[in-house]
């Protein structure tokens, strides 16, 4: 076949013809694969990005003004406030009951990090049972439906590389208990790797190396499938965002979602103090009257380390990356099929097809992978709210086999919750006993009052391993 004329005016515009060194060469298939793929390159704006973000290194300026951002706290500071959170539990509720809430996990990744061959949600990290990631997600939408009487839609961003893995695995395990029609899956979006010569690599002779595009990649990739017009259709305004791999995370929390509300919020985010001046979370700021988050990497150690007069951070806010977002901002955020995010690079080891034609796997970085964060998008968003949230109840990440935010930590913090709220329930519990929670059981310290009372639980033996389903 003959490539596009216009296309490749593009491809040499933005001087990368050494893209079509072995199209000759390909079958008529392999020929319109890759074509196909060369359309979804913005060939337009790569000399920019080239320009910007591989031959020369992105500088961060830390801003002047820069503060701590505001937040709610975990703990109202005074009567008005405690009045606003019971408000925030009611109309957030009401707006579950009414169908106005979505969920949304961002699930691109493998368990490469965790030495498990498979989507990183097919993990299991169930302490007793071994019940997957992906299980506690549905688990908790099952029950929040049953609660306020509702029908909730869960939207997962797949990648390229797991989207099959991961609809087969929903597939054989009958989408755990919810209907088909109410997971809609959607492949995130992809960029081509840069090597540092500002050349597009392949890894193929029919193949650039492609690379997903970020969590930030998310907002327009809800666009690009088809979710955001579904989601208008069904009436749904607010989107309950979390990450595949933390497993704590409340799939819709009443009080989060009633409060983004009721301050008018477009893009809001959940809060932890952090435990030390260094933890790698993102730190939530503001400059100019809008809402950033500085990478833990990028905070200045002085400003990291600065205190108020209490002795505590002044810096304290971290980002667990758990968000609520009106679906009008996404809208208006990806208006024209593009979205308008700063990109952060990420110096990698690129294999790459040579100028002969053979695979070349390099031992130290070769090229740049570029990626967008959701959080960049706070700054774009008129108005923002942040709510402190008691870590040891929404955040039990999985990144690491052992050690801090690890399958270890993680598996000992949902047993710790559980137990927590038996005995808030007046369960005795003794030393050691491992305790797994059916998620499509309890929420909340209140959903685990009533499977207590319902089942006259009172005791559980030390070292006793018990799974309450």
């Amino acid at each position: 076949m003959k490539l596009n004329d216009a296309l490749t005016a593009r491809i040499s515009s933005a001087k990368q013809e050494h893209l079509l060194r072995y199209f000759d060469a390909l079958t008529e298939k392999e020929q319109a694969d890759f074509a196909a793929q060369l359309e979804e390159v913005d060939f337009a704006a790569l000399p920019e990005l080239v320009e910007n973000y591989v031959l020369n290194r992105p500088h961060i300026t830390i801003p002047d003004d820069l503060g701590p951002a505001p937040y709610y706290p975990l703990s109202p500071r005074d009567d008005a406030q405690k009045k606003l959170y019971l408000d925030a539990v009611s109309c957030g509720e009401k707006l579950i009951r009414a169908g106005r809430v979505a969920c949304l996990t961002v699930a691109g990744g493998q368990g490469t990090r965790l030495g498990f061959d498979g989507p990183k949600g097919t993990f299991p990290i169930g302490p007793v049972t071994g019940r997957s990631l992906f299980a506690y997600f549905a688990g908790g939408i099952r029950r929040t439906e049953k609660k306020y009487g509702v029908k909730i839609v869960w939207y997962l961003m797949t990648s390229r590389l797991n989207h099959e893995a991961t609809v087969d695995f929903f597939r054989k395990n009958d989408y755990f208990g919810l209907d088909a029609d109410q997971v809609f899956f959607f492949t995130q979006g992809t960029m081509p790797a840069i090597g540092y010569d500002g050349k597009l690599l392949m890894n193929a002779k029919n193949s650039l190396a492609l690379s997903p595009d970020g969590h930030g990649g998310t907002l327009l990739a809800l666009r690009k499938s088809g979710a955001l017009d579904k989601m208008k259709r069904d009436g749904v305004d607010t989107i309950s965002y979390f990450q595949v791999d933390n497993p704590l995370v409340p799939v819709i929390d009443p009080k989060f979602i009633g409060l983004h509300h009721l301050t008018g919020s477009q893009m809001s985010a959940v809060m932890l103090a952090k435990t030390n001046a260094m933890e790698k979370l993102g730190n939530f700021c503001v400059s100019q009257n809008r809402l950033q988050i500085i990478e833990y990497s990028d905070l200045p150690k002085e400003l990291a380390e600065k205190t108020l007069p209490d002795g505590t951070l002044a810096f304290i806010a971290g980002s667990p990356a758990i968000h609520v977002i009106d679906r009008t901002f996404v809208e208006t955020l990806t208006a024209g099929g593009k979205l308008q995010l700063p990109w952060h690079r990420a110096d990698k080891k690129i294999p790459f097809i040579g100028q002969d034609g053979n695979l070349v796997s390099p031992e130290s970085p070769n090229g740049v992978k570029l990626e967008s964060f959701i959080f960049d998008a706070l700054p774009l968003a008129e108005k923002t709210m942040v709510l402190e949230c008691d870590r040891a109840e929404v955040f039990a990440p999985t990144k690491n086999p052992t050690g801090v935010d690890s399958v270890e930590s993680c598996r000992a913090m949902l047993i710790d919750r559980d137990c927590r709220r038996l005995r808030s329930a007046g369960v005795k519990i003794g030393d050691g006993a491992q305790i797994e929670i059916d998620p499509a059981l309890a929420v909340d310290a209140a959903d685990v009052a009533e499977l207590v009372a319902a089942r006259n639980i009172s005791e559980i033996a030390s070292g006793e391993k018990v799974v309450i389903d």
